[in-house]
């Protein structure tokens, strides 16, 4: 029997361990479709490039939806089309194109966290699991047929990096499971039940200001789906601004954003406190809590604002 040919787009961990699985399985690949790495951005992950190249895979940099590309796609005609993080959105023009469907491999239980940044919304949402799914792509995102899934735990003490790694892994899963079954026609379609579902955007630096107001466990679930590798979360005091990366929400009362206590370094928030454990000024190094004690004082008000 012909093997299918597949044309990827894929970037991060995900695209690099789903590209992965695709080669273990002997997928015919006839071209990957990955971005140039931002200077702005810090690289933590595995490189899709690299992965191609060392397979003899060819590879474009420049967006899908370029007329040029979408020429070329028309010329390979692949039977499918497999997205895995890839960062654009892609046109319905360019959906139309695989013979036997364009699908995507999405980091969240679907129809929950549609969108973007799904991992670090769950956590920030104080959700308890997520997933990864594998669905049909049309023209609204994440939204369409689901093939498979998998779900994964959140601990209350994981971050966002250790949840996408969870769903990292759940991803290649249900790649593992559900490829064999697109090529040989037996793969599910399950209508998905978007009011079912819930849609978010993008996150971006800003939106790790830090609001006093909430519970001590809403910002800590902030802290932790934005500390690293992320950009973090931040607060100011007076005109200086500090990134908190590690703290725990403990029992007691304060005015919110108010300092309790400097050992352990203890804030109030709108219910319970804040206990900081890792902190960074604006400029220097990151440090433990305890370094600070000399330089913060009792009383003093950490603010949204400047």
């Amino acid at each position: 029997m012909r093997k299918s040919s597949i044309v990827v787009c894929a970037y991060h961990n995900v695209g690099y361990r789903c590209l992965q699985e695709l080669i273990r399985q002997g997928a015919e690949i006839s071209l990957v479709f990955t971005h140039d790495d931002s200077p702005s951005e810090e690289i933590w992950f595995s490189s899709v490039r690299e992965l191609a190249a060392a397979h003899h895979i060819p590879v474009v940099t420049s967006e899908i939806n370029y007329k040029e590309n979408i020429a070329l796609l028309r010329e390979i005609a692949p039977d499918f089309l497999l997205s895995f993080y890839y960062r654009n959105m892609i046109r319905s023009e360019v959906l139309d194109i695989p013979k036997r469907g364009a699908l995507n491999l999405h980091g969240s239980y679907l129809p929950k966290y549609r969108g973007r940044v799904p991992v670090n919304w769950a956590v920030i949402n104080g959700e308890t699991e997520t997933g990864a799914t594998l669905h049909y792509m049309v023209e609204k995102p994440d939204a369409g047929d689901i093939v498979d899934q998998e779900k994964v735990p959140i601990d209350f003490t994981d971050t966002a990096y250790d949840v996408f790694n969870k769903v990292t892994d759940a991803a290649v899963k249900v790649l593992a499971r559900a490829y064999p079954q697109l090529v040989a026609g037996t793969a599910a379609r399950i209508p998905m039940d978007l009011a079912q579902g819930s849609y978010f955007g993008g996150r971006r630096p800003e939106d790790g200001r830090i609001d006093w107001e909430k519970s001590a466990v809403e910002i800590y679930n902030l802290i932790r789906g934005v500390t690293h590798p992320y950009p973090g979360a931040f607060t100011h005091l007076g005109a200086t601004r500090f990134l908190i990366w590690k703290a725990r929400p403990v029992e007691g009362k304060g005015e919110p954003g108010q300092i309790v206590s400097l050992a352990p370094l203890r804030v109030g928030t709108g219910d319970g406190l804040l206990e900081i454990l890792v902190l960074q000024k604006d400029g220097d190094a990151e440090r433990d809590a305890a370094a600070f004690a000399n330089q913060l004082k009792v009383g003093q008000l950490f603010s949204a604002k400047q």
